[in-house]
């Protein structure tokens, strides 16, 4: 089989639990392959809140995990999240590319909630808005200087060269637009991860509505710490293998709806939101991160919305490589999908 290797990256996403690695690559016949795919989990408290507290720890597991995976390539996708990034949907008046590019500063003032000196904005043209010939929507994205630059030192750090940097609404939306077909539907993404979750309503390509939680998986885990006295590590252990020690079952059961009646609740206020200035009526709901993997949490959403909810595959049509182990996959696979999203990105991407 034959490569395409012209301006590869190696998606990189890195979580404040766990670092994920996966390299794609298109065949002649422009499929896609997951070539080599790796992630581990770092200490807890290296990353809080997006806030990197010790970055030799994670540029040096970084390493690790690429020598580990054998990837050679130092060309990495990285994307951010959380509070310190902006998603707006404006509108301003009809304009060409390099005319917003000029005036973008004094659009994004009206909307950035801090200093505009202190951000990097970005923009895409969506087009004409709606009833107004004279106007365009275009989505403003705008991220803290700072923020970026301590992920950008981490990559460097660990000796490989960020030549995207994505947002991780944009990147979920990349994985679902290469895997499923359904594309005129309106579409919730979600990706509940340790210490964040994502949110991005799509249609037809486009970004209808984007929203960050302070909510994950790590809130259950604090939990059974406070209850046991184990370190985050051992409680993430106790969560995920359900062979409890100095906690019942009953007990975690009882921690775990707590923490996903939560997560619905603040879903549920997003969507009535969205719903409020918006005649598009969603369709479904797609899950992934490591919040997808619990059951009980796909059922009370989906009674709480009315919807259809459904775990995302983000490689629903891939190939993988067959020294990766089809089980292992198999088990992860919702967790991949911001890493998958960033993989299929290249260099010369806008």
């Amino acid at each position: 089989m034959s490569f395409w290797k012209k301006e590869q990256l190696v998606g990189l996403d890195i979580g404040s639990r766990t670092l994920k690695i996966g390299e794609v690559i298109s065949t002649r016949k422009n499929s896609l392959v997951l070539n080599k795919f790796a992630m581990a989990n770092i200490p807890s408290r290296s990353i809080e809140d997006g806030i990197v507290k010790d970055s030799e720890t994670v540029a040096a597991a970084i390493r690790e995990l690429f020598k580990k995976s054998r990837i050679k390539e130092k060309n990495v996708a990285i994307s951010i999240g959380g509070y310190s990034v902006i998603i707006k949907k404006i509108q301003v008046n009809t304009m060409t590319d390099d005319e917003l590019m000029e005036n973008i500063q004094i659009e994004a003032e009206k909307y950035i909630p801090f200093d505009i000196k202190d951000a990097n904005i970005d923009f895409h043209i969506m087009g004409e808005s709606l009833g107004s010939s004279d106007k365009m929507d275009v989505v403003l994205v705008a991220a803290k200087k700072e923020f970026i630059n301590d992920v950008i030192s981490i990559v460097e750090l660990a000796g490989l060269k960020p030549c995207v940097i994505d947002v991780d609404a944009f990147a979920l939306q990349n994985i679902y637009e290469a895997n499923y077909d359904s594309q005129e539907d309106v579409v919730v993404l979600i990706d509940i991860g340790a210490s964040k979750t994502t949110m991005n309503i799509v249609k037809d390509g486009l970004s209808l509505f984007t929203r960050n939680f302070s909510l994950g998986c790590n809130q259950a885990d604090h939990k059974i710490a406070d209850k046991t006295q184990c370190s985050l590590e051992e409680a993430e252990e106790i969560r995920i293998s359900k062979k409890p020690a100095k906690i019942t079952d009953r007990e975690i059961a009882s921690i775990v709806a707590s923490v996903i009646n939560n997560w619905r609740l603040e879903i549920r206020r997003a969507l009535d939101y969205f719903y409020s200035y918006s005649d598009n009526q969603i369709q479904k709901i797609m899950l992934s991160g490591g919040g997808a993997n619990i059951a009980n949490f796909r059922k009370t959403l989906a009674a709480e919305t009315a919807l259809e909810v459904e775990v995302l595959n983000p490689l629903n049509r891939f190939s993988v490589n067959k020294d990766i182990s089809s089980s292992f996959i198999e088990q992860i696979s919702p967790q991949v999908a911001i890493c998958m999203g960033l993989a299929i990105r290249r260099a010369d991407d806008k």
